[in-house]
């Protein structure tokens, strides 16, 4: 049975939160601030914040400076996972991607199945990882957001969960990169 494993130490990990949208501010982004509390109320570190607009540009970015900096082990973005002109985080994320999760999108889509019905089909949730870091794309519900931490995120960013996690595998992630980068 899944569970969390407690003769295992609690490990923090350091999560930046990414909001895409062209409209939302600081103070309207209750997505954002969703995640954010979510990630502290599990013990995990805030290792930075940003509003990004809905251009492919800006948020491959705003990636890269994250995957670039040590202080960043995950990215979760909310936001512009639908099927509009806009929406074109998953096209951003995978040019930055090393490694595509695809069975992140897959079992985000079969948790919101539960709550939203056939409406979950316009989700193109996604993640992957580049450079050692782990990226997650929500969509930009607060529902969304609290579906992807509550039943994905808070147990596989928890180096207890069992059978296995993403958290236990950090230290493996850049094994592939020569050493000076690792």
């Amino acid at each position: 049975m899944p569970g969390i494993d407690e003769s295992i130490d609690f490990r923090a990990i350091k999560i930046a939160v990414m909001t895409v949208s062209d409209s939302r501010t600081p103070d309207e982004d209750k997505s954002g601030d969703i995640l954010v509390q979510r990630l502290a109320d599990h013990g995990h570190e805030l290792a930075g914040r940003a509003i990004v607009t809905d251009d492919i540009p800006a948020i491959v970015a705003q990636l890269e400076t994250w995957i670039g900096d040590e202080g960043v082990e995950a990215v979760i973005s909310t936001g512009g996972t639908g099927v509009t002109g806009r929406d074109v985080t998953p096209e951003a994320f995978a040019q930055v991607y090393e490694k595509e999760i695809a069975g992140f999108g897959e079992v985000f889509r079969q948790i919101s199945f539960k709550f939203i019905g056939t409406s979950t089909i316009q989700s193109r949730a996604t993640a992957g990882v580049a450079n050692g870091t782990y990226l997650f794309a929500l969509p930009g519900s607060p529902g969304a957001c609290r579906d992807g931490w509550d039943h994905i995120l808070k147990d596989q960013l928890d180096i207890r969960f069992r059978p296995c996690n993403f958290a236990e595998l950090m230290p493996r992630l850049r094994e592939h990169l020569p050493e000076h980068f690792r």
